[in-house]
């Protein structure tokens, strides 16, 4: 592994062999991830800030990856020639159910064209093993196919073993997307699911709020920030 920089940005950037984790050093992500650690802070706050993580970790993830168009425009000036983001071609947002919605609450502040698709997993406590309990909504369910091309935002607050992530990436794979049009966006991740994917899917890309080494024998990241689900909803 080695630790460089990221685009125009400064970031801790962990490569092997194509696979790249992206933890943008940017203080406002370091406070929110402060935040979201502290067990004294209420559900209502811990929500806001997974959402607020989010939108930075969104802004990051997509600064060398929205498609554009450059046209021209006539201002109260005069012309000019401007380039902005293409309507045509909007973002596929995909929470992973629950945690997921409350990372995936701000994405559509930052991006101006967007799908959002919901995707409900659930991982067994006892074998840790995942499973789908919720694509069958026709509003919020995925597309039989996503478009080719399509840039693809997959949102799972923790990758503790990697095997939720995983397993939602073989779904959006079924339904027509390609490895290079994901890019998985988390507020903590570990070496143990990163190491799941990079074998499982070499090129993937992950954005992450922090780094975290330890995943216990629970598959909760220490110190981690618990369950991202219960704290965010309050049960």
């Amino acid at each position: 592994m080695e630790i460089g920089n990221h685009g125009s940005a400064t970031a801790a950037t962990a490569a092997m062999d194509g696979f790249e984790v992206i933890v943008p050093e940017h203080p406002l992500i370091r406070h929110w991830v402060s935040v979201l650690r502290d067990q004294d802070t209420p559900s209502h706050a811990f929500r806001s800030a997974m959402g607020e993580l989010g939108r930075l970790l969104v802004y990051e993830a997509t600064r060398d990856w929205l498609p554009t168009v450059v046209r021209e425009i006539q201002s109260l000036m005069g012309s000019a020639v401007v380039e902005s983001v293409n309507h045509l071609e909007p973002i596929m947002i995909v929470p992973i159910l629950r945690a997921g919605l409350a990372l995936a609450e701000l994405a559509t502040s930052v991006l101006p064209s967007t799908r959002t698709f919901h995707l409900g997993m659930a991982r067994d406590e006892r074998t840790l093993q995942p499973s789908v309990y919720l694509n069958n909504f026709l509003e919020c369910r995925l597309p039989d196919r996503f478009p080719k091309g399509c840039h693809i935002l997959l949102m799972d607050p923790m990758l503790a073993t990697g095997g939720t992530v995983a397993a939602a990436i073989d779904l959006l794979n079924d339904h027509g997307a390609e490895i290079g049009q994901i890019r998985i966006i988390s507020a903590v991740a570990a070496p143990l699911a990163l190491k799941k994917l990079h074998k499982k899917f070499p090129g993937i890309c992950v954005y992450a709020g922090a780094m975290d080494q330890t995943v216990n024998e629970k598959g909760f990241i220490v110190p981690g920030l618990g369950d991202a689900g219960d704290r965010s909803y309050g049960t």
